[in-house]
């Protein structure tokens, strides 16, 4: 199968009309990424329930800021510590307050059963397409990744973005296999080894196949002119979930070649929110969610396995955001 690219996503392009009467495209998942994704985080009341109306308001923000996409219930949105039932909770109310302004992608994840069971309630939910995350403990090996990922994309009519990490490393020969899967559109890095990626590429290129390829490391944008050197130009944005206006400033200056930008931001805010981050386990997750409950929206705590922040690590993380702020300034993005 060969995906089209974003850059070709005007041909074929569909469209329906909500109930508001609004123009709404449906054209496929691949051809409507394009921007800065947004990956919330998962709201939860002081008794640790669900709080759908605070993650309403953070969703709609997200889309209301210029996200071009939210990934619900994925990593940053705690998916590992959801229920059933809460995952399709939420993936619903996302849908609902997008109302088709951009893609909804859900994750999936665990073993292949519960992979499709997900997948399901995902598509169920009104969702655009999946993220599939690796397969829970076991390490496979290429042949059981190859079929795991084909079994999830043959039980939904949902595209599929397979996440490269930790225990699901692709080769590029698998990472081909996957574009000729019917489903599968793209491939989501989070393992960061650039020579992996840029033979991934060529391997599926070589092929006269496609793939929408993610820089999906936890501060993309540390990373980000190095991943467009190998053509990899989509990424997904932590530091959108409570600093929007810091994301797309950086993503501007990054796209247009604001190399000056860039660099002040990557060496004043980025390296050091990526050492900040480094200093506890599941920062990834409870960092950025303490600084979404810093910008004015009480998003809750985390759920267990992780633990909230150390205080010293939140008052850094303050300063660091002030001081990305009055670098925006100074750089007058």
């Amino acid at each position: 199968m060969t995906v089209r690219t974003v850059h070709d996503c005007a041909e074929g392009r569909l469209y329906a009309t909500d109930f508001l009467g609004a123009s709404v495209t449906t054209a496929p998942l691949a051809g409507r990424l394009d921007g800065l994704l947004f990956f919330p985080v998962t709201a939860f009341g002081p008794d640790g329930s669900l709080d759908l109306d605070a993650f309403r308001a953070h969703v709609r923000a997200g889309v209301d800021a210029g996200a071009a996409a939210v990934f619900a219930c994925c990593g940053t949105g705690e998916f590992h510590a959801l229920t059933p039932e809460e995952f399709r909770i939420c993936v619903a109310a996302a849908v609902e307050e997008v109302a088709g302004r951009v893609p909804v992608v859900a994750g999936a994840g665990y073993g292949t059963a519960l992979a499709i069971q997900y997948a399901r309630l995902a598509e169920e939910a009104g969702a655009d397409g999946l993220l599939a995350m690796p397969p829970y403990l076991v390490v496979a090996d290429q042949a059981g990744l190859l079929r795991h990922y084909t079994e999830l994309a043959a039980a939904t009519s949902l595209d599929v973005i397979v996440y490269q990490r930790d225990n699901a490393i692709l080769t590029p020969e698998t990472a081909v296999a996957l574009a000729r899967t019917d489903g599968v559109i793209g491939l989501k890095d989070g393992l960061g080894d650039l020579d992996l990626m840029q033979r991934i590429v060529s391997a599926v290129r070589s092929e006269g196949l496609d793939l929408l390829y993610f820089n999906g490391l936890p501060t993309a944008e540390l990373t980000g002119a190095a991943y467009r050197g190998i053509g990899v130009t989509l990424y997904s944005s932590a530091v959108f979930c409570f600093a929007p206006d810091l994301a797309l400033a950086f993503h501007r200056a990054l796209t247009t070649g604001d190399d000056a930008t860039v660099d002040l931001l990557v060496d004043g805010f980025y390296r050091p929110l990526v050492e900040l981050r480094a200093q506890g386990r599941g920062y990834a997750v409870s960092l950025v969610k303490a600084a979404v409950r810093m910008e004015g929206l009480d998003v809750g705590g985390v759920r267990p396995p992780l633990s909230e922040p150390a205080p010293e690590h939140l008052a850094e993380l303050a300063r660091l955001i002030e001081r990305g702020r009055a670098l925006l300034k100074e750089a007058g993005a």
